[in-house]
Order: C-alpha cells, then sequence, then structure tokens
C-alpha cells in the first residue's frame, strides 16, 4: 500500500513538471509554430504574416491543424514515457 501511495505522489509531481515543459512544433516551413506543454495542452500558437492569404484560408488553416496535432501527439507522448519511467511500464489503466 505505501508504494501504491509512494508512486500516486510521483504521478502527481510528475504531471506537474510536464506541464511545465514545453514542446514546438513548426509546420510550413517554420511559418506557423505552436507551442504545448508536457500534458499535452496547446499554450501558443504564433503565425508567420507571410503564410496568411487571404483567399487561401484553406490551406493555412491546415498547416495550423496539422502542427496543433503534432504538438499535441508530442506532449501526450512526453507524458507516457515520464509515466512510464513512475509506473515501471505497469498497465494502470487511464495512464497510457
Amino acid at each position: 500500500m505505501k508504494q501504491a501511495q509512494k508512486m500516486q505522489e510521483q504521478m502527481t509531481k510528475t504531471q506537474a513538471e510536464l506541464e511545465k515543459q514545453t514542446i514546438e512544433v513548426s509546420a510550413g516551413g517554420g511559418k506557423v509554430k505552436v507551442t504545448a506543454n508536457g500534458a499535452g495542452d496547446i499554450i501558443a500558437i504564433k503565425i508567420d504574416k507571410e503564410i496568411v492569404d487571404p483567399d487561401d484560408v484553406e490551406f493555412l488553416e491546415e498547416i495550423v491543424l496539422s502542427a496543433v496535432k503534432q504538438a499535441v501527439e508530442q506532449g501526450k507522448a512526453l507524458a507516457q514515457s515520464e509515466m512510464t519511467k513512475i509506473t515501471g511500464g505497469l498497465g494502470i489503466p487511464g495512464l497510457q
């Protein structure tokens, strides 16, 4: 029981640390940048003026969506990696 409690404390601490870590993903030749934290939350989106074309909004939407998806995936992968370190690879539901 103590071991489970210790693991829970480590997981809580790790989740707080993950929220402080950031991942930046670029798309469109670096014209769109999305920053996510290690929990997979999007915390910033930067779009260079040069890529904004009022006649081709769909292109910009696709690039932003792609960058957001990549940032979320990388954030979740980081979280999964950190949690696996704590759990030792145990298949704990809700942490995978």
